[in-house]
């Protein structure tokens, strides 16, 4: 299974499911992208997923498709 830089499986994406992902099957990787702050930051920082970054959970996981609550739990902060 693929995941998202977000931490979404890729099978699941909706924009995956409809052929419409601008990444096509690779799926969304770590990169400079004016459309998504969060591979721009992940590319930045050097992680390939957001949980790799010792900020995460952070204000731009909060515009991501993942809860922040789910986020906070998941990174032990709460």
């Amino acid at each position: 299974m693929k995941v998202a830089v977000c931490g979404i499986a890729c099978e699941k994406c909706p924009r995956m499911l409809k052929h419409q992902c601008p990444n096509g099957e690779d799926g969304c990787k770590p990169k400079m992208n004016k459309f998504c702050k969060i591979s721009t930051c992940a590319f930045e920082r050097g992680v390939a997923l957001c949980f790799e970054c010792s900020e995460f959970p952070c204000d731009i996981t909060k515009t991501g498709p993942i809860n922040y609550g789910y986020c906070q739990y998941i990174s032990g902060k709460i």
